[in-house]
């Protein structure tokens, strides 16, 4: 996001009021609305993917201020503009924040999730050379799992191609579907489930706690 476009929208917005005493309000208005839609614009090309909802609602609040402008009322249309453009500004930010908060999910999915895929796809080639499965799973099962699998390995390339394309919220909505997918598979194979990793915080509490004194 360039942020010479809000610096521009900010001081446009201070600047009307300035305005206001020798144009009725009109012109204020005016400027006050062009700079809430550059700012509701530039904030779209940025976050439309990640918070769609609030992006929405940016662009619902522009199309009435405009509405009361045609209106006339000015002063309102002023105010709510002036308003908008600090919206936006706080809309990017939140934006900013979730797409750190889910890229860091998505690296904690995509960096076990093919391993996961790898294992299980080592486990069925396995039993396919078996004469006999084990008696804890059916031929059905299996070829239910097998068929599982490829399905799964397909949608983590969709996931891929999506978190590539800048859609954040589907991709690791994909990734954590896929991940217990792979699981139940694991399971239904009678593989050993990996375990989850240990929590930070307790680790690092545990690094800082001091050195047990030696023993008298």
């Amino acid at each position: 996001m360039n942020k010479k476009i809000f610096c521009l929208a900010v001081a446009l917005c201070v600047s009307v009021f300035f305005l206001i005493s020798c144009s009725g309000g009109k012109n204020a208005a005016d400027i006050a609305i062009k700079a809430a839609e550059e700012a509701v614009n530039a904030t779209k090309a940025e976050a439309v993917k990640i918070v769609p909802d609030e992006v929405k609602s940016l662009e619902d609040s522009l199309a009435v201020v405009k509405e009361k402008f045609v209106k006339g009322e000015y002063k309102a249309a002023l105010e709510e503009a002036t308003a908008l453009s600090a919206k936006a500004k706080e809309v990017l930010d939140a934006a900013k924040i979730k797409k750190e908060e889910l890229t860091r999910k998505w690296t904690e999915i995509s960096q076990g999730l093919p391993k996961m895929f790898e294992d299980i796809q080592g486990k069925v080639d396995g039993l396919s050379k078996l004469k006999k499965l084990p008696a804890s799973l059916t031929k059905e099962k299996f070829e239910e799992a097998k068929a599982t699998l490829a399905s799964a390995k397909d949608e983590w390339a969709k996931a891929q191609t999506s978190f590539a394309g800048g859609d954040f919220n589907n991709a690791v909505s994909m990734a954590t579907t896929l991940k217990d997918k792979a699981l139940k598979l694991m399971e239904s194979l009678g593989m050993s489930v990996p375990e989850a990793a240990p929590a930070s915080a307790p680790a690092a509490a545990s690094a800082s706690a001091p050195a047990p004194a030696p023993a008298k």
